[in-house]
């Protein structure tokens, strides 16, 4: 038996305030294809509280949440030859993709009609242990310990996609919305690959808005205030409608809005009836969305992350305060990247 914390409903975080339970729970065995994975670390990400909450609810209860777990193979399936015993390796929101299809053919698997989510279609990190199949494990650079590598996994890995899809050709300034575990380490690879960029965060609360400036914003302030000039583009990472409504309004141009999150939480979504035609969207703006990461997103971060390096500033919580983690990460209590330590 191992130690995980279970999510056995749709819950609502507010009310329940600890919507996982820790239990004991049988050890996982790897099938054909698969190995078993020791985890140490495991990251808290948002999308946990969309699963919770029933945004994106998981096919089956109950279920082990996490998607940004690190560990070692402890133990291989058969038909697995590549990897070995011992070896350190991450585990990302991708679990499995088709391979057959037009989209995983065009190396578009996070576009898969039978793309598993880790934690949400299939146990994830939350645990002692974990299975997944051995062809979407990453082995992880040793510039960075357990702890630091965990956002790398998925904050990191979707920060790049999003950076990927703003389409930064124009030298215009970068736009960022929401400032937590992906925005803040976007924020580290722009300053390496375009050292002179303007870069504005627009950020809830002060500390979030003081800790954007640290680590080389050009300007920070809220959602509601104007950035010192108009944007070629945006990445909005928050939960809610207000910021991209307000995003829109400060794009140059021909500028783009790329929305970097699973789900958006529907309190405000009136919000969108606000949104001026002229003002807002004319002059071919856009609005991108991000569906989840291949796994070539995952292992061109994780080099990006070893070559510069990149060190994601984290807090660590033991697996049993999970529901603490994310109660926090609701409440927007936020510095970087939040990391349970489970073994």
């Amino acid at each position: 038996m191992m130690k995980a914390m279970l999510l056995e409903k749709v819950s609502d975080l507010e009310v329940e305030h600890a919507p996982l339970r820790l239990v004991e729970y049988p050890v996982p065995e790897p099938g054909i294809g698969e190995v078993r994975i020791k985890v140490s670390v495991c990251g808290v990400c948002h999308t946990e509280l969309d699963e919770i909450e029933g945004r994106t609810p998981p096919p089956r209860y109950p279920m082990i949440p996490g998607h940004q777990a690190v560990g070692k193979i402890d133990k291989i399936g058969t038909g697995v030859n590549e990897r070995q015993m011992g070896e350190r390796v991450g585990v990302a929101w991708i679990y499995s993709a088709c391979g057959q299809c037009r989209w995983c053919q065009q190396g578009l698997e996070n576009l898969c009609p039978e793309f598993k989510a880790t934690g949400r279609d299939a146990d994830g990190g939350y645990a002692e242990y974990m299975v997944v199949p051995a062809g979407f494990i990453f082995p992880l650079p040793d510039t960075v310990n357990d702890a630091e590598a965990a956002p790398l996994l998925c904050a990191g890995a979707i920060g790049y996609r999003s950076l990927s899809l703003a389409r930064l050709h124009s030298g215009g300034a970068l736009g960022l919305t929401g400032f937590g575990a992906s925005a803040h380490l976007v924020l580290k690879l722009v300053r390496h690959q375009y050292p002179d960029l303007p870069v504005y965060v627009f950020a809830r609360s002060e500390k979030e808005q003081h800790f954007a400036m640290e680590l080389g914003a050009t300007w920070a302030g809220s959602t509601e205030e104007s950035a010192p000039g108009l944007m070629e583009a945006i990445i909005d990472t928050t939960p809610a409608w207000r910021p991209v409504v307000a995003a829109m309004r400060q794009l140059e141009p021909g500028g783009r809005l790329v929305v970097n999150a699973i789900r958006k939480e529907d309190r405000d979504r009136h919000l969108l009836a606000g949104i001026d035609y002229p003002r807002d969207l004319w002059m071919e703006k856009n609005i991108q969305s991000v569906a989840n990461v291949t796994r070539n997103d995952v292992s061109k971060f994780l080099a990006l992350a070893a070559d510069i390096p990149i060190h994601p500033t984290y807090e660590e919580f033991p697996l049993e305060d999970a529901n603490r983690a994310l109660l926090e990460l609701k409440n927007r209590k936020i510095r970087g990247a939040k990391v349970l330590r489970i073994s």
